[in-house]
C-alpha cells in the first residue's frame, strides 16, 4: 500500500509464502485505508455498509466497529434474516422480495421483523405479503420505499441509471406512501434511491478516454436533477410519514450524496475492498484491499506464463472491464485473446520473463463481493504477517444469489 510495486509483491509473497494458490487474501491496512477514506468523504454521514460487496462476517464486522458505519444493506431476504439471527440490526433489504418461505420466517419472527426493513416500489407487492398471512393476524412489516434515481429524457427513451424502481416522480411517492400508510400490516419506515449512474460509473476511464467528458456532463446533470427531485420527494412523503431513513448513493457518489440535506445516510460497500472497477474515478483513489493469488504453472514462451484457473469475471455488461485485472508483478496483462479462463489464464509481459513455475500472480476482481463466490475462505494479511483466515458467505455454507 502505497510502496513500489515489487516490494508489495514481496510483502504478499511473504506474508502468504505457506499456502498454495488459488486463495482470496484481504490486505487489512488497506481495508482500514479505506475505511478511513469513506468516512473522510461522507462528511458525517453515516455509512451503511453494503454487505453484497464485502460477503464475509468479518469484512462487515470490521467495517461496523468504526463509528462513522452503522446498520447494513443486505441483498436478500434470506441472508438479512440470516444475520439477524446472528445478532446483526438494522438492516435493509435493498430489493424487493418474493421469497414467501422468507417472508413466513419475517412475519412470524418478532426479533427479525424489528431488525428488519424490506424494499417495496409498487403495491402488488404489499398485496404479496398479504396474500402470505392476513393484516389482522400479523404485526407490522417495516418497509423502505425505493424511488428510482435514474436520469432519463424523451419519455424514458434516453434512460441513465440502473432500471429498478418504478417510482420516480414526487407524486409517485407520495401516491405509494399513502397506499402504505393506509394499509394494515405495514410500517413506512425509510427511503431510499440508488444513484447508479453517477455511484457505479468512473468518471476517469483509462480504456475509452474520450467518453470522460460525456460521462462528467451526464453524472453533472443527474446529480443536479435528483438532488432537486430527492429533496421535493422527501418532503411530500414525510408529509404522510415519518421517515427514521432517507438512504442514498454508493461508493462513487458518497461526497456528492452526503452533501445533500434531505439524505440522511449513505451506502458504501466496494470502496473497503477496492476492486478494478473503482480505479476509474477522480474523487478518490481506493487501496487494493481484496485480491486473488493464481499459481504459474506453465511458461509457453518469452513474454508469457499460464496461471491455473482464474475465469472470475464480474457479472453485468459483458466486456473487458469484467475480466479480473493482473495487480503483481507489475507490467503484466491479460491475453486478449483468452482473457480469464475456467482452467487457465495466460499473461503477458516482460515481467512475465521473470516468473518461474510455482511462482504466484496477484489480481484484483473487477467487481466486489462477488469474490467471495469463488473462495470459501480469504486470508488477512497485515504488513508482511498472515494474521488469520475468516469464512465468505460460501465457507459460512451460504449462497443467497
Amino acid at each position: 500500500m502505497g510502496l513500489d510495486p515489487e516490494v508489495a509483491r514481496k510483502r504478499l509473497d511473504a506474508a502468504t509464502a505457506d499456502l498454495d494458490p488459488p486463495f482470496a487474501a484481504l490486505d487489512v491496512d488497506a481495508f482500514d485505508a479505506n475505511a478511513r477514506d469513506l468516512a473522510r468523504r461522507a462528511s458525517g454521514t453515516p455509512i451503511r455498509v453494503a454487505s453484497k460487496s464485502l460477503r464475509c462476517r468479518w469484512a462487515l464486522d470490521r467495517a461496523l466497529a468504526d463509528p462513522s458505519c452503522q446498520g447494513v444493506m443486505a441483498f436478500t431476504l434470506p441472508e438479512a434474516l440470516w444475520l439477524a439471527d446472528l445478532g446483526y440490526d438494522d438492516l435493509l433489504v435493498a430489493y424487493p422480495t418474493v421469497d414467501r418461505g422468507a417472508l413466513r420466517q419475517l412475519i412470524g419472527d418478532d426479533d427479525a421483523r424489528a431488525r428488519i426493513t424490506i424494499m417495496v416500489d409498487h403495491p402488488d407487492q404489499l398485496d404479496l405479503i398479504d396474500g402470505l398471512v392476513a393484516p389482522q393476524d400479523r404485526d407490522d412489516v417495516k418497509v423502505c420505499l425505493d424511488l428510482d434515481a435514474s436520469l432519463s429524457f424523451l419519455d424514458d427513451r434516453v434512460h441513465l441509471g440502473p432500471r429498478r424502481s418504478p417510482v420516480h416522480e414526487p407524486d409517485d411517492a407520495r401516491r405509494l406512501a399513502e397506499a402504505i400508510v393506509g394499509r394494515r400490516g405495514f410500517h413506512l419506515d425509510g427511503l431510499m434511491a440508488y444513484e447508479g449512474q453517477i455511484a457505479g460509473v468512473g468518471d476517469d476511464p483509462t480504456a475509452k478516454r474520450w467518453m470522460a467528458p460525456a460521462i462528467r456532463l451526464m453524472q453533472r446533470t443527474s446529480a443536479a436533477e435528483l438532488a432537486e427531485r430527492r429533496a421535493e420527494v422527501v418532503a411530500r412523503v414525510r408529509e404522510v410519514a415519518d421517515l427514521r431513513f432517507v438512504n442514498g448513493g454508493g461508493t462513487g457518489s458518497l461526497e456528492l450524496t452526503s452533501a445533500e440535506s434531505a439524505v440522511t445516510e449513505v451506502t458504501a460497500g466496494s470502496g473497503f475492498f477496492g476492486p478494478g472497477l473503482f480505479d476509474h474515478y477522480r474523487a478518490f483513489t481506493p487501496h487494493p484491499a481484496a485480491l486473488f493469488a493464481l499459481p504459474v504453472v506453465r511458461r509457453p514462451g518469452p513474454g508469457v506464463v499460464t496461471l491455473l484457473g482464474g475465469g472470475y469475471i464480474a457479472s453485468g455488461s459483458a466486456g473487458p472491464d469484467k475480466l479480473p485485472k493482473v495487480h503483481l508483478p507489475d507490467g503484466l496483462r491479460l491475453d486478449g485473446n483468452e482473457g480469464a479462463g475456467e482452467v487457465q489464464t495466460p499473461v503477458l509481459g516482460a515481467a512475465a520473463d521473470d516468473l518461474q513455475i510455482g511462482d504466484r500472480v496477484w489480481l484484483r476482481h473487477a467487481k466486489s463481493g462477488e469474490l467471495g463466490e469463488r473462495f470459501e475462505t480469504m486470508h488477512l494479511i497485515q504488513g508482511d504477517a498472515l494474521l488469520d483466515e475468516v469464512p465468505t458467505y460460501r465457507g459460512d455454507g451460504r449462497c443467497f444469489l
